[in-house]
């Protein structure tokens, strides 16, 4: 997936992807004119969200990076105008009216009403239709976005580089919430999605939205975890393969992986064995289901313990994985003010961002200039 989006620097001359290439400029002019910075520091717990989100070990990325060709320096500049977006528009957010103490308690009695009820993890890609003449235009694009998710694009990267709300500097992450939190529109079709699934692009709200339903919980009075709470503790093995690995190759990675499956009787073995024959990429972590992706989320939650998967193939190497342990999520508790308050936030965040940006390309003088081949 990080291939497929990072390497959009190639195809300036694509139309939907200039319009995203546009955007940044515009976003980055507004931060330097309103001084907005982003500290060596803020850049780089970015590059370890990166990390976590792809379940890569700390400095792994730098390694998948020029593995697979892509420039780094150019990932940096599209998180650093992710970075500077969102705290311009906390910025604007906090010149305005704060949020009242009658707002926070509505808010949060609503929550306490509805918290018996499922939630939903849910991420989104909003693309504004700044006027009527971009509509097919904007749904082009939705649909192409969907297209390569589909494909195995990760959805938090295109996120962070397409969409128009507030939380694209979070992979799209609006966090956990119920269908009623949502526009109607919206909480109508979270309902309907599987953990793991992604909508089809939804007219709603002044454009269009792809959402994702990373993961499901009962409320606070649901008495305890349910499948898609369960965290386990498990440990990896990967042979890695370069970017367009041959048949050989390829094969020879899968007869590793076999090999391995075969010596390993339990997680320590596979660790220790791991780390012999494929130390850059063998480790042993704690996940949560919805740290998993999809494709993988199935396969785990049916493994036994202590028995090593069949070899999984995947773009970037061969891989087994063993659970060691595994443990159903906690019990959540009652809605806090906290919680009330950041949901009407990032309400109040994502309606600043879409006017900000709108008003930012109505003003723009754009010069495109595409460099001779």
């Amino acid at each position: 997936g990080l291939g497929d989006v990072y390497k959009r620097q190639d195809l300036r001359g694509d139309p939907l992807v200039m319009r995203s290439l546009i955007d940044e400029k515009l976003q980055l002019e507004e931060a330097k004119r309103k001084n907005v910075t982003a500290s060596d520091e803020e850049i780089k717990k970015a590059l370890l969200q990166i990390e976590k989100q792809n379940n890569m070990q700390p400095g792994q990325l730098n390694q998948y990076l020029k593995e697979h060709g892509i420039d780094r320096g150019a990932l940096v500049d599209q998180l650093t105008v992710s970075i500077l977006w969102a705290k311009l528009v906390r910025r604007l957010a906090s010149q305005t009216t704060e949020i009242s103490d009658e707002e926070i308690e509505t808010a949060l009695k609503r929550l306490k009403e509805h918290a018996s009820e499922p939630q939903s993890r849910v991420a989104e890609i909003f693309l504004a239709i700044d006027n009527p003449a971009q509509e097919d235009e904007v749904r082009q694009l939705a649909e192409r976005l969907s297209a390569q998710m589909h494909k195995g694009a990760r959805f938090s990267a295109i996120a962070q580089q397409f969409s128009q709300s507030a939380t694209a500097a979070v992979g799209g992450d609006i966090g956990w919430v119920r269908p009623d939190q949502l526009s109607p529109e919206l909480g109508k079709v979270v309902a309907q999605l599987r953990p793991g699934e992604l909508s089809a692009p939804v007219r709603a709200g002044g454009g269009f939205y792809l959402l994702l339903v990373v993961d499901r919980r009962s409320g606070a009075g649901g008495g305890g975890g349910t499948a898609d709470d369960a965290e386990f503790d498990i440990v990896q093995v990967v042979f890695a393969l370069p970017g367009q690995p041959s048949e050989a190759a390829r094969r020879a990675a899968i007869a590793g992986a076999q090999s391995v499956r075969s010596a390993a009787k339990n997680c320590p073995d596979l660790l220790r064995i791991g780390k012999e024959k494929a130390p850059q990429l063998s480790s042993e972590g704690h996940l949560r289901a919805s740290q998993i992706s999809p494709q993988l989320r199935k396969l785990v939650s049916g493994l036994p313990i202590g028995q090593a998967s069949e070899p999984i193939v995947q773009k970037n190497g061969v891989g087994i994985i063993m659970v060691c342990a595994k443990s159903n999520g906690a019990k959540h508790s009652e809605p806090t003010r906290e919680e009330a308050a950041e949901s009407l936030l990032r309400q109040r965040l994502d309606m600043l961002a879409r006017r900000h940006m709108r008003d930012l390309r109505r003003n723009a003088y754009v010069d495109v200039r595409v460099a001779s081949q």
